[in-house]
């Protein structure tokens, strides 16, 4: 009859089961959070409750979130605790960490030193790197174990800190091979001092010969001859520098020649070499140098870099060759060029207009013979004239009287007219006008349609096989560049050096061409009167653009 227990009393006792269910839970709880210092660890026996005998609240919270794995074990290494840190470490739940044995995440070659340490450790504080390699884990890993006793109401029991070396291994064998190399390094470094050294000595004497040879060589030219810095500042004269300028080194060193160049060339020439150190190019110019005596003559300048093996500027090595007999020549030449030009003008003008005459002649029928005779002596007379044209530009520019009134021009306007002129000209090329944008230029519109009649006459008659021309415009800053492309025989780097010069003409083996070789002299001039620059710019073989650029109202 015991066991028919009333509703009362299974009601009653269900009651206490449930307040012991909620006081167990409740101190779980408080154990899990640290609230609570024991441990509860299920084994083959059940759960067993393990109190500790000093107990720090805040230390626990600590070891919980500490980076460290922190693990405390029986003396049957059987895990009693452990915090996050740990279970993460060795890729498993917390919860199924807690009551396995330690020795499962040790790998095979570090059990005997883990199972020293722990001996050890029992006894006294001791710590050992141990290799960690569980089976729920995919890498070995490199860690520091530090035990030391800890007190228990149950007994004694190890508290492990694991700490993960992955990273300090990571870096001391990151270490280890910057040593290694850095060894190789200094070993090489020293190998190459020895041979540098061995250079340097060699090179000195090698140095020491070439410059007595270039000593030697440049006091021995009729040339003064100069080197300078790539700031410009002349550090060697030669002895007929000295001789000529009856002037001492201390007195010209650096920047002390610009005292000896007659002032009107000082501008272009200081503008000229300047212009070189910047970009490198090859330095030219023509100037007066004052002797001894206080006179002037003109002299050829002409400087070249020499550089290192990355293209670096070393220093510059110039010369300047007298050129006074061949001004005064040339002055004699503009002399004679100037009269013979108005002489010959004259009688061609008398020439073409009998000739004209001839062919209009009505009281007879002129033989169709004759008349051809008269169109080839037109077109030679044409020709004629043209040179003679040019010759007296080449006069005026000489001396400084060669006219421009100025007006405002709308550059499109003008190379339609151009390339009207140039079709009927030369009826078997193409011209192809880009050259539809309107630009106003303040300028001469009779100058610059002679340079682009010129560049168009020179297009054609270095361009025999490939018959198309390209004139086009475009803005350039503050300035609108006319072009005129070919696709003939094109220049060579030195051509183009020297294409603007007066009397210059290309020579090609395979290509002959008639002209004096001023009208791309004469154009350069008008342009630069206009305050314009003029330049081309070609390969080989594959034709050439040469160009003008004139401010823009």
């Amino acid at each position: 009859m015991e066991n028919n227990k009333s509703y009362e009393q299974l009601l009653s006792e269900n009651l206490e089961l449930r307040y012991q269910l909620e006081e167990a839970n409740d101190t779980i709880n408080a154990i899990r959070t640290g609230q609570v210092d024991a441990l509860v660890i299920q084994d083959g026996e059940g759960h067993q409750l393990y109190t500790l005998k000093t107990a720090d609240q805040t230390y626990r919270v600590f070891i919980e979130k500490m980076s460290e794995g922190a693990v405390t074990v029986g003396r049957d290494n059987m895990i009693l605790y452990s915090n996050s840190s740990f279970a993460k470490l060795v890729n498993l739940p917390l919860e199924k960490v807690i009551g396995m044995a330690f020795d499962e995440f040790i790998a095979p070659e570090s059990k005997d030193r883990f199972t020293q340490l722990i001996e050890r450790s029992w006894t006294e504080d001791s710590k050992e790197e141990i290799v960690m390699d569980g089976p729920y884990t995919n890498r070995n890993t490199h860690c520091l174990i530090s035990c030391n006793t800890l007190e228990m109401d149950e007994g004694t029991a190890l508290s492990l800190i694991i700490t993960d070396l992955t990273r300090q291994k990571e870096t001391e064998s990151q270490l280890q091979t910057r040593n290694e190399q850095l060894a190789d390094a200094r070993n090489a470094t020293e190998r190459l001092n020895d041979e540098l050294e061995a250079t340097v000595v060699e090179r000195t004497k090698e140095l020491t010969v070439s410059r007595e040879h270039f000593r030697l060589l440049a006091d021995n030219i009729p040339q003064m001859t100069w080197t300078n810095l790539p700031n410009g500042e002349v550090n060697f004269y030669n002895e007929r520098w000295y001789t000529y300028t009856g002037l001492t080194y201390e007195q010209t060193k650096e920047w002390g020649w610009k005292a000896v160049v007659h002032p009107d060339d000082m501008d272009i020439t200081f503008s000229k070499y300047n212009t070189a150190l910047q970009t490198g190019n090859i330095f030219e110019a023509e100037n007066r140098y004052r002797k001894a005596d206080g006179s002037y003559r003109w002299h050829l300048n002409r400087a070249v870099p020499l550089r290192d093996e990355n293209g670096e500027i070393l220093f510059w090595v110039g010369t300047a060759t007298d050129i006074e007999e061949q001004k005064r020549e040339m002055d004699k030449k503009d002399e004679f060029i100037g009269i013979a030009s108005h002489e010959l003008k004259t009688p061609l003008t008398s020439l073409k207009g009998y000739l004209q005459l001839i062919s209009s002649y009505k009281k007879e029928e002129v033989p169709p013979m004759v008349k051809n005779y008269i169109g080839k002596a037109n077109l030679s007379i044409n020709k004629l004239q043209s040179l003679v044209n040019d010759l007296l530009d080449v006069s005026k520019i000489q001396a400084g009287r060669l006219e421009y009134s100025m007006e405002r021009i709308d550059i499109a306007q003008l190379i339609a007219a151009c390339v009207e002129n140039g079709q009927h000209m030369y009826p078997d090329y193409i011209f192809q006008n880009n050259a539809s944008q309107s630009y106003i230029v303040n300028a001469n519109a009779e100058r610059i349609e002679q340079v682009i009649m010129n560049l168009i006459n020179n297009s054609v008659k270095y361009s025999r096989e490939d018959k198309n021309l390209i004139i086009s415009t475009q803005q350039v800053d503050n300035t609108v560049r006319i072009s005129v492309t070919d696709f003939g025989i094109g220049l060579s780097d030195e051509q183009i050096n020297r294409i603007f010069e007066r009397f210059y003409r290309v020579e090609d083996k395979k290509f002959m061409a008639s002209g004096l070789g001023m009208g791309l002299y004469i154009s350069a001039e008008i342009i630069k009167n206009h305050h314009g620059i003029i330049g081309v710019y070609s390969t080989p073989g594959k034709g050439a653009t040469f160009y003008f650029d004139l401010p823009l109202v």
